[in-house]
Order: structure tokens, then sequence, then C-alpha cells
């Protein structure tokens, strides 16, 4: 069992996400930690991207506004590790293909080793393209964390069965972004996915209110919830704490 998975023991798990370097270094730091104090189990971090294919109009900007502030690679390391020095939250990235293949395999995975990275969220890595990476992270106990879609169909069983940490279940087709109207079968979807595993499963995309929260996490054992935390840092900039802080403990609260 990884260290993601035994978070998920016996509770219903929360996982809030930022863009790194979103609006600049110091803010994105104070935010995990915020995040880290108000109730969240795991803080998922994007890396930014120029292609984020999977992300909608309010994590598209907020890559802008990273890339704007000289957000590289090195720089989400630097971030993790000012992180590390105050705060031990477990963290997963989500990051596209392209930034670790382009950094290294083996020397991106080891800097993620080094600053107890628990997991990778890869939007474009398909099945058939797994076995590239998740070795090495293997090797560094770090769980490849896929995603299984309202649409994966036949390709559940596979995916499962080779998941580790927890599966990504995105909540209806389309975009990252907020939205009030989520697939009609989803609780079908987690059902056929735990008839191929006991891995915990979260599901995320456009989830956005407690209440949608509270719903989510009946059928699932986790809740992620991204561009609510986003669009709050894109409004508020450098003084995002407090509304991060506040909606960070109405989600923790309408889950438990």
């Amino acid at each position: 069992m990884s260290n993601l998975t035994k978070i998920f023991e016996n509770k219903k798990v929360f996982i809030p996400f930022v863009v790194a370097n979103d609006p600049d270094f110091d803010t994105t730091v104070e935010n995990i930690i915020t995040l880290a104090k108000n109730g969240a189990d795991i803080v998922e971090l994007g890396i930014p991207f120029s292609d984020p294919v999977a992300d909608g109009p309010v994590i598209q900007s907020a890559d802008l506004r990273a890339f704007k502030a000289g957000v590289t690679t090195e720089r989400v390391f630097e971030i993790i590790s000012e992180v590390r020095k105050h705060s031990d939250i477990p963290l997963v990235l989500l990051s596209y293909l392209n930034i670790p293949f382009k950094y290294g395999y083996e020397k991106f995975l080891k800097r993620c080793a080094d600053l107890n990275i628990s997991g990778i969220v890869i939007p474009d890595l398909p099945l058939e393209s797994r076995d590239e990476i998740a070795p090495i992270a293997n090797d560094y106990d770090i769980d490849i964390i896929p995603l299984i879609t309202p649409t994966s169909g036949h390709r559940i069983k596979e995916i499962a069965e080779a998941a580790s940490g927890f599966i990504y279940v995105v909540s209806s087709l389309g975009i990252t972004g907020q939205r009030d109207n989520f697939s009609e079968h989803l609780a079908d979807l987690i059902t056929n996915i735990r008839k191929y595993t006991d891995v915990p499963t979260a599901i995320g995309f456009g989830i956005h209110t407690p209440k949608q929260a509270t719903s989510m996490a009946k059928i699932a054992d986790g809740v992620i919830v991204g561009s609510a935390f986003v669009d709050i840092i894109g409004k508020q900039g450098r003084n995002s704490e407090t509304e991060l802080a506040n909606l960070a403990k109405e989600i923790a609260t309408a889950i438990k």
C-alpha cells in the first residue's frame, strides 16, 4: 500500500488544487500552507504548461500568470522545497507528460522523491505509454495516478488494475472548470471501478461548492477541487489567504 492510499483509510479525503507560481513564488508557498492548515489532506500542485489540453479558462489563465512571473520546472521544485520547510502535507503534482520527458524521467522523479512528493497526475499519458515512466516512478515510491472518465468504457478494467495511490475520476466530459451538472452515471462508474481494484477513488473536474462536495463524497473516497481555488487566486492575487482558508474549511467539513 502506498503512502497516498493510506491517507484514504477510514476517511473521505479532500484534495485542493493550485497552480505553481500563481501569482508568484511566495504566494504559492503561503497558499499551500494555508490549505494544509485548513482541512486539506493532500494538495495537488499544477506545473504550468503551454498547451494544457485538459484545463479550462480559469486554470489556463493561472498558467499564463505563472509564466509571466517566470515559472520554470526548476522553480516549481524550489517552491516545494520552501513548502517542505514549513509543512509535510502530502503533495501530488499535475504535469503534462512533456515536462518530465524534457527534464528527464529519472532526474525528474528523483527530485520528486527528494521533496517527498507522493504522486503525479499526467492527463495526457495514455495507458499504452504508462510503462515509459511508471517503472521509474515505482523505484522512487511515487504513484502515477490514472484518470478514468465517463467514456473510459472497456478500458476501465485495465486502467484500474494498473492503478496505485488513488484513481482520479473525471466528473463529466470536457475540460476543467466550475460546473453545476455532472455525469448522471458517476455512481455506476465508481461501482464499476471497484470491481477491479481496492485503490481509492477521488472525483474531480468542476466541483466548487460544499454541497457538491458532499454529494461526491457519498459515492467516492475523495473529492478534488481545483478551479474554485484557482479562481480565488486569480481575483485576489497575493491577498487570497482568507478566502482560500474559508473555502477549504467549508469543503473539508462538507465531506466528513
